[in-house]
């Protein structure tokens, strides 16, 4: 394969500046707190979590406000269009962990075009010139009822899922697949492209506009809403006594069809009317003289008028009745005047499916049989049309990717049941998601909704905890357990229980908050890189509350409640930063607690907890000075929304000259390197880059090392639970090894050796960034300590997804022998060169630090690494045009 793949270039960049990268991902919004579920399996549309710091306290620990993504507004009309390649997503997305594990590809629409087009040539056996190729492009002839990314993409998940996992799907699942295999080419087109937009509702026909690739459309869609046969007989079993109602919709009955049709299923004038757009509903609305403020409203309106026609002409009323002339319903022909109720009712409903047309919809147990399907190939929810076309783009693409055993393997789900209950979790799921997210502030009511459902799962949830562990004691030997549980319907309802404790507090119902965080302590197997915000949470309630709803019997004396419950917050202190899985990042605080609670306590000085060694330094504070250039005109470019964070332009006056002789123009950042290069330091404006690279150089060997089910395909750049909380457990004893030989300075040549091992084929691996020159970086590990430098490799093994994000701007460095003179890279090695390591956060007058910036700056200079907040002050304004 690697014959057809073109290797990327290397960016033309100056020695001396930064390599080529991507541009830079918006700030993680929930800094440490960032939902550990984002990652492969999470829930049916779900956004990031939210912070996991609980309700205000006496010390001021609130959760922090966050602006969520929500639903698409039912109101909104979705037109059908030929090149609706988005498919509107019903919920905000996310990469699944299959996505994010393969390279980076370019997936747009000369991509799609460009392999569908060597699709035709090699179905055909054509050898057209690159002449005639470009032409079917530009034309799209050569798509009609020939070949489309989207249907291979979608055959190749089912096909992969039927070979390996056809134990998870009963007799009449598998004849509705050996159906879809029945089906034309322009059928299977139509039904995917549908089913892309992740929900099965009405389309209007007229404006299912692919005809320039479907040949038929009027046939593909007779065949969609044919009505096909099932075998009789029960459906595999189902996971749950206490579920098997709630998962009744998941099975299929005795026949079944494709889509259905507007004439069969929609017979009332409320279904009806929900289909029109805002434009037709106002039109209809004015001729049965009805008024809304809304969508919603229009809709209410018109259909109670309707409801309302034909039920006060059935009780024998007219509109001109009133109270005088009101007679008895017996007075009147009663059949007469219900079927003029009726016909009016009916004439709204015809005039609405008029307007409509005809329409289909994807038939929903059908639909949710194919979105298990999807789940059981990506191993998430979080699929998309994305999601299909890069695999396809990514087995073409020519990259070399590492040496590493692929196992796709078949007991994700041991069992149909398995499957079925896992799947039943994540709606639950998702339902709590919608109202902690989706919809709006929760209120109270929302609050009860979430408890409601725990409620619902909670028995369940602790009967599954109890199987896991015994799997774990008993048949889990090579790791596996930490991404398998991720499968596992308990994962979901844990992250439930997270959210019924966070809900619990904000109804100050302390107590039982506090029952269900030791319940969540008490487990160790599920969500184990939220075990630092619950410790922290129960260590504030034992702190400030607890003492008042569960006093010590041996006295009544308020002082000596609160002692006793304040030894109890400390002991948790203790036991939060002995256990493993406590992720650095919540050290601090808990370190600051336990030392608080130890004065209170008024514990002997020689008995305290001394944590000197790790004390935090402040940054230092740098001033560079500039000339600023603004536009005359800042409303000009200015974007709307735009506020405190604004790139702002500087002249580089220590740099190199533009074409012109003049100073470039440059960022702040820019700017701000130059002026450290001119002090003598080295360095790069990386923003996180240079921290992934050294990474996947120091722990190239342990990201590729194998663990069970993480390595589905050969073109993966990463094993699939590095952006989950299960990578550092399924490797903790490769990763410890890894990071005692770096903290005993090892770096240099574990990273000396990936280099020139992979470094002429520019293997494809996540993070790492060729471009930056070997001898730098072989430098700046060198002047890194040891132990620091291992202490930001461990923070990025425990939470690899939350942590690229908020590292400093700028990584500078600088080296000196022990004649004080700078070392060149062909020195290094011989001998022990020594040198400095600074990160600079660079702010202007716009910037302002985000907490996942507050974090880094916490972890380096615990860590022992100088970080200084590097302040662009403008010496001089000038204005451009």
């Amino acid at each position: 394969m690697d014959r057809f793949v073109q290797r990327s270039r290397p960016s033309s960049v100056k020695l001396q500046g930064p390599p080529a990268k991507k541009a830079r991902l918006d700030q993680l919004k929930n800094d440490h707190h960032n939902d550990d579920d984002a990652d492969g399996v999470s829930s049916l549309a779900s956004s990031n979590d939210e912070a996991d710091k609980f309700p205000t306290t006496a010390e001021n620990e609130t959760t922090p406000k966050r602006k969520l993504k929500r639903d698409r507004d039912p109101d909104d009309v979705v037109e059908d269009s030929e090149d609706d390649d988005t498919e509107n997503d019903v919920a905000p997305q996310r990469q699944t962990a299959l996505e994010s594990a393969l390279p980076e590809i370019k997936a747009d629409q000369d991509a799609i075009e460009e392999y569908e087009a060597l699709k035709l040539s090699q179905d055909t056996g054509e050898k057209d010139t690159l002449r005639d190729t470009a032409a079917r492009i530009d034309s799209r002839k050569w798509v009609r009822g020939k070949s489309s990314i989207y249907v291979d993409a979608f055959n190749l998940a089912l096909d992969t899922v039927l070979q390996d996992e056809t134990h998870l799907f009963d007799d009449k699942e598998k004849r509705v697949f050996e159906q879809w295999r029945h089906l034309s080419y322009d059928a299977q087109y139509l039904y995917v492209r549908l089913f892309l937009r992740k929900t099965a509702s009405w389309h209007r026909i007229e404006r299912l506009k692919y005809h320039s690739d479907i040949a038929d459309i009027g046939s593909a869609i007779s065949s969609l809403l044919e009505v096909r046969e099932l075998p009789s007989g029960q459906a595999g079993d189902i996971a749950g006594q206490d579920e098997t109602e709630d998962m009744q919709e998941l099975l299929l009955s005795e026949s079944f069809a494709f889509a259905d049709d507007s004439a069969s299923c929609i017979k009332t004038v409320e279904e009806a009317a929900a289909l029109l757009s805002l434009d037709e509903l106002k039109a209809l609305a004015k001729e049965a003289k009805v008024q809304g403020k809304n969508k919603a409203g229009l809709l209410k309106a018109l259909c109670a008028n309707a409801s309302r026609q034909a039920g006060l002409l059935s009780l024998g009323l007219r509109r001109s009745s009133t109270n005088d002339s009101t007679e008895s319903s017996d007075a009147r022909p009663k059949d007469g005047l219900e079927n003029r109720g009726l016909q009016r009712s009916m004439h709204i409903f015809t005039k609405i499916l008029a307007i409509t047309g005809p329409l289909v919809r994807l038939s929903e147990p059908v639909f949710k049989l194919f979105e298990r399907v999807h789940l059981v190939f990506y191993r998430s929810t979080d699929w998309t049309a994305k999601s299909l076309t890069t695999i396809i783009l990514a087995k073409i693409a020519r990259r070399n990717f590492p040496e590493y055993l692929v196992c796709r393997s078949t007991n994700i789900f041991a069992s149909r049941r398995h499957l079925l209950e896992f799947e039943y979790a994540m709606r639950q799921e998702f339902e709590v998601d919608k109202v902690l997210e989706f919809n709006g502030p929760p209120g109270e009511e929302g609050f009860r909704k979430v408890l409601d459902s725990f409620e619902t799962i909670s028995a369940r949830w602790r009967a599954l905890l109890g199987e896991e562990q015994r799997r774990e004691d008993t048949v889990y030997e090579f790791g596996e357990g930490s991404y398998l549980r991720r499968f596992n319907a308990a994962h979901a309802y844990t992250r439930i229980a997270h959210k019924a404790a966070h809900v619990l507090g904000r109804l100050h119902k302390y107590t039982e908050e506090y029952e269900l965080l030791t319940e969540l302590l008490d487990q160790r197997l599920f969500h184990p890189s939220r075990r630092g915000s619950w410790y922290q949470r129960r260590a504030l309630l034992e702190e400030h509350y607890m003492w008042k709803l569960d006093p010590a019997p041996e006295s009544p004396d308020p002082e000596t409640q609160k002692r006793h419950w304040w030894r109890i917050a400390a002991a948790t202190c203790e036991s939060a930063l002995q256990d493993r899985n406590c992720h650095l990042t919540y050290h601090y605080d808990l370190q600051k607690r336990l030392l608080k609670l130890e004065k209170r306590l008024r514990i002997p000085r020689r008995l305290q907890h001394d944590f000197g060694h790790v004390t935090l330094r402040q940054p230092e504070e740098h001033t560079v000075e500039g000339i600023q250039l603004l536009h005359d005109d800042p409303a000009a470019v200015a974007k709307p929304g735009r506020g405190p964070g604004t790139k702002t332009i500087w002249l580089d006056e220590l740099g190199e000259a533009d074409e012109d002789g003049g100073f470039a123009r440059v960022s702040v950042e820019e700017m701000c390197l130059s002026h450290y290069r001119k002090q003598g330091w080295k360095g790069y404006h990386s923003e996180g880059g240079i921290i992934r690279t050294l990474f996947a150089y120091l722990f190239f060997d342990v990201l590729f090392v194998y663990v069970p089910n993480v390595f589905q395909t050969p073109f993966q750049t990463c094993p699939l639970d590095l952006h989950t909380d299960a990578f550092y457990p399924a490797r903790a004893s490769e990763i410890n090894h890894r990071l005692v030989e770096i903290a005993n300075g090892g770096a240099e040549k574990l990273l000396r050796e990936v280099h020139e091992r992979e470094g002429e084929r520019r293997t494809c691996v996540v993070g790492l960034n060729w471009d930056f020159d070997v001898g730098d970086l072989l430098q700046l590990v060198s002047c890194f300590d040891g132990e620091a430098l291992a202490a930001v490799c461990k923070v990025m093994a425990q939470d690899y997804k939350s942590r690229g994000g908020g590292v400093p701007d700028l990584v500078l460095w600088w080296m000196r022998m022990e004649d004080g003179e700078n070392e060149t890279s062909s020195d290094i090695g011989r001998g022990t060169p020594k040198g400095e390591v600074l990160f600079a956060e660079v702010k202007s007058a716009n910037d302002r630090l985000s907490d996942t910036q507050r974090l880094w700056i916490h972890v380096l200079t615990g860590a022992g690494v100088r970080v200084a907040l590097c302040n662009a002050v403008a010496r001089e304004v000038r204005t451009i045009g």
